[in-house]
């Protein structure tokens, strides 16, 4: 079975290689392509401006030049280009939680969500706190990836992925929660400002924001979350609405 691990992190950062030697619980041919350098709210950027690098770091260990989304396609079409697909592809451990608005922003979920453009199926983790205890947070990974992957034909759907979000205390119970709302970069800095120029700085941080049942309450509550998600959902407006639009057309322009 084979598995690529990528994540937004970069290549040196430690949660990588932890969520890589969990993987071998459920397929030894473990690959590792991931970003030179961090990458924060990278989102879904893919590189198409420049030339990209990818260098060998070792055996099944790319670094590469671009953005998260990237790593994911150079290893579809470069590594293996003329080999198996992966059957599994993770994306993390993620140094923050990944929730609410993160979903469009977070490059770990831009990841896995690349992952299933490719038919692949995807699980993005992400940690409180980053990794708090790197002895007893790799025998919780082993387990929920041997249990995800035992039970995969109850989730694996086109289009579909898992993010996972773990405390900073594990093992943890363990539960399905909703995406709730936490924008990040809600408000900003004026470093200079004159009347042609602005200089500002986002700033980090989220409010913090909780509902009964999201993301942010369980974990908060020293849950593990699950979340399924699909990029192609769509959501239907009344006819009517569509009909409206059909008039405006239709309809001569006075003069």
């Amino acid at each position: 079975m084979r598995i690529l691990v990528c994540n937004d992190d970069g290549i040196g950062a430690p949660g990588i290689g932890v969520l890589a030697d969990a993987a071998v619980v459920i397929g030894t041919d473990v690959w590792i392509v991931a970003p030179e350098r961090k990458w924060t709210a990278a989102s879904h950027q893919l590189s198409f401006d420049h030339d990209l690098i990818l260098t060998r770091i070792r055996e099944r260990t790319f670094a590469c030049s671009g953005a998260p989304a990237d790593c994911v396609v150079a290893a579809m079409t470069i590594l293996f280009a003329h080999g198996p697909k992966p059957d599994l592809v993770l994306a993390g451990v993620n140094d923050k939680r990944n929730v609410a608005e993160d979903l469009a922003y977070s490059g770990t979920m831009a990841i896995a969500r690349e992952a299933t453009f490719w038919g692949v199926p995807a699980i993005a983790v992400s940690q409180v706190g980053g990794l708090t205890d790197v002895h007893v947070l790799p025998a919780t990974l082993r387990r929920l990836l041997h249990a995800l992957w035992n039970s995969r034909l109850e989730w694996v759907a086109d289009g579909h992925w898992l993010s996972l979000n773990l405390p900073a205390v594990v093992p943890a119970p363990v539960r399905q929660a909703r995406v709730g709302r936490d924008k990040l970069a809600n408000s900003c800095d004026v470093v200079t400002s004159t009347p042609e120029r602005i200089t500002y700085r986002i700033r980090r941080g989220r409010p913090g924001t909780l509902t009964p049942g999201d993301e942010n309450s369980s974990l908060d509550a020293g849950n593990i979350t699950i979340v399924r998600h699909c990029w192609f959902a769509d959501a239907p407006m009344p006819e009517t609405v569509i009909a409206a639009c059909g008039h405006a057309i239709a309809r001569p322009e006075s003069t």
